[in-house]
């Protein structure tokens, strides 16, 4: 594999899964292999544990397993993120995505991220995960993935949809914005503009994209708190207390609060209260909605409340935020 040499000397922090399938594009295989390993190469100079990085394959009796792997000396694990890259000429049809899709929600079930790009999203929605979710394609397959998938809130105007567990990236060259997007969250950000300006992308569009994005920690093996996990994405996080996590959870509320910041190193209402600025941060990066629609939309009835928190978390006021990274001009 390209590059896959950089950081053997170290314990891989993650693994990043690359799901090879047929038609898929080379292309995009081997440039976020490279892209990873760039990537890598800027860690060690922070003396920062590199990515593992490996390609998934169909088998013969259906099996999907590593088949190239960056470290294979770490044996089995489940990846922090499994990706479904782009694919050449049409998407795959219901019955060529059928034999990945259980593997995909599998996988995630037990904690990996899922992202795609560009028809790799088909794959991604065959398994049911992006129904009432926002995601993104490439805009040549809009009428294709709506009649196939039309649960999905599809928009098209979108390169990246980072939505906590899931990423969309559109276009068919777009997995150098999705693998910077990983890179962000895996290595940190001063490493993916090191990486970005090394692959001369400019690297102030990606900035903005670390300041929009929270990322929860979902590899903990907590399968209950998992799935806590990903009830509130679904939601939004919006309308819910510990009461109904603790319900959604089958526990007892003493011991859900216990296991759950175990697991994520938040309390709940931390926890709720991230997901819920994540989502404050898109509306005011992409829409021109008033700030008290945009803190209303994201779970807060109290303006106020929502711009302290806001702050609290992202150290800037909404308003600032919104002049800083808004890709509009609020009317």
């Amino acid at each position: 594999m390209t590059g896959m040499g950089s950081g053997r000397d170290q314990t891989p922090r993650a693994e990043v899964g690359i799901l090879i399938y047929p038609g898929c594009q080379q292309g995009a295989v081997f440039g976020l292999s490279d892209l990873f390993w760039i990537a890598n190469e800027h860690a060690a100079r922070y003396g920062a544990e590199p990515v593992r990085v490996s390609f998934w394959e169909a088998q013969g009796d259906g099996q999907v397993v590593r088949t190239r792997d960056s470290h294979p000396e770490c044996g089995d694990a489940v990846p922090a993120v499994l990706i479904a890259p782009p694919r050449l000429d049409h998407p795959a049809d219901a019955e060529q995505t059928a034999p990945y899709a259980r593997w995909l929600l599998d996988r995630h079930a037990a904690g990996s991220v899922l992202a795609s790009v560009c028809a790799g999203a088909f794959l991604v929605a065959a398994t049911g995960l992006l129904a009432g979710r926002p995601a993104t394609t490439h805009w040549y397959f809009e009428e294709a993935f709506r009649a196939r998938f039309p649960d999905v809130k599809l928009d098209i105007n979108r390169l990246v949809i980072d939505d906590g567990d899931i990423i969309t990236a559109g276009g068919i060259t777009a997995w150098m914005e999705l693998g910077l997007r990983i890179v962000d969250r895996l290595l940190g950000p001063s490493v993916m503009m090191e990486t970005a300006r090394f692959m001369l992308v400019d690297p102030a569009g990606r900035e903005q994209q670390h300041y929009s994005s929270f990322s929860p920690r979902l590899t903990h093996g907590d399968e209950a708190i998992l799935r806590v996990q990903h009830w509130l994405q679904a939601k939004g996080a919006v309308h819910v207390n510990v009461r109904d996590m603790a319900a959604e959870a089958h526990m007892e509320e003493r011991t859900f609060l216990r296991r759950f910041r175990a697991a994520t190193g938040l309390k709940p209402l931390e926890y709720s209260q991230h997901l819920r600025v994540g989502k404050a941060r898109e509306l005011l990066e992409f829409t021109v909605r008033p700030i008290d629609q945009v803190a209303w939309s994201s779970g807060y009835e109290d303006a106020a409340a929502f711009r302290k928190i806001f702050h609290k978390i992202v150290g800037l006021t909404p308003g600032d935020y919104r002049k800083r990274f808004g890709v509009r001009t609020a009317a």
